[in-house]
């Protein structure tokens, strides 16, 4: 389990102001406003004969703040192994509000049709749960805030990410839909430095974690390869690795323009110099921008090698 009190005292202001009526109201408001959107979408899906269908549908998680999550479900017994995958972040609240309930369904498809049931949770302060209604008494929950770069706190929003993980984790787990060990963590980009700050955690479900273009402060001003306080990522990397125990995935794609090859590799030695034990790929150049490698469908056959490797290496 998690630390008790993993949150910054910003983030812990925001959960005070709302209360858990209020917050479960909102839920199902917003599960009403994208259910006909997201189940007209969903579909049953199967890459040949030899592998499951798959399901996906909207789902709500009964966790400390209800969270809703996209889920894919394999059409085989279960239980079934667990694979948690986390998307990015957007420091601006509009962005934030329109974000896509599923950055990366290829990949979760992938994930899927090889027997995991994936949960792919919404943040909250993403899609419409970013409404902030302060006139109504309703805030927009967010946890991904780093603060001013002249102080910036990437550790805090890392370790918040991670426990929304945990919460996601252990709601699973106990409705027996899901293996209690073996678990997977994916991310991307933040959602990619989340899963980094949850290896630094002890948790007895996590089998591996498995991060794509993972880190913050990326294009401060919209400016490639400009970042808010890279020796700040980079200590904070650090910090995570003297207390990983969870072997972990890090791959990166060369044209990153967010954290670009000489970044991501300090991120990474540092995290290994510290203790972690983590596995690092930068891949040659991919498209226009390869921070959203992992959204490609036609980055599957590059990525997909590496990872089931990775994975049979670390059952």
């Amino acid at each position: 389990m998690l630390p008790a009190e993993p949150m910054n005292g910003a983030q812990a202001a925001l959960v005070r102001q709302n209360s858990p009526a209020t917050l479960c109201a909102t839920a199902s408001r917003l599960l009403l406003a994208v259910c006909m959107l997201v189940l007209a979408a969903a579909s049953s899906r199967a890459a040949d004969d030899s592998m499951p269908r798959v399901e996906e549908k909207l789902i709500l998680l009964s966790t400390p703040i209800p969270i809703l999550a996209y889920e894919f479900r394999p059409i085989i017994a279960g239980p079934l192994p667990l694979v948690v995958m986390n998307h990015g972040e957007s420091l601006d609240a509009t962005e934030r509000s329109f974000f896509p309930l599923v950055e990366f369904r290829d990949a979760a498809f992938w994930f899927a049709r090889r027997g995991n049931l994936v949960v792919v949770p919404i943040r909250p302060g993403f899609a419409r749960s970013a409404i902030d209604l302060p006139e109504r008494g309703l805030y927009g929950l967010y946890f991904g805030d780093v603060g001013q770069c002249s102080a910036v706190n990437f550790r805090d929003a890392g370790i918040a990410v991670a426990t929304i993980n945990q919460w996601v984790i252990d709601h699973m787990i106990r409705q027996n839909e899901v293996l209690p060990k073996g678990v997977i963590v994916v991310g991307q980009s933040g959602g990619g430095w989340g899963a980094i700050a949850l290896s630094s955690l002890k948790s007895d479900s996590i089998r591996a974690i498995i991060t794509f273009e993972a880190g913050r402060g990326g294009r401060v001003d919209g400016k490639p390869n400009n970042n808010c306080a890279p020796d700040r990522l980079v200590a904070a990397a650090g910090e995570f690795g003297r207390t990983a125990k969870i072997p972990m995935l890090s791959i990166y794609v060369h044209n990153d323009t967010y954290f670009g090859p000489d970044l991501s590799k300090k991120v990474l030695d540092a995290y290994r110099a510290a203790g972690g034990n983590a596995e690092y790929h930068l891949l040659p150049d991919f498209g226009d921008e390869g921070h959203f490698f992992l959204h490609s469908a036609d980055a599957i056959p590059i990525w997909s090698p590496i990872v089931s490797r990775f994975l049979d290496l670390h059952p």
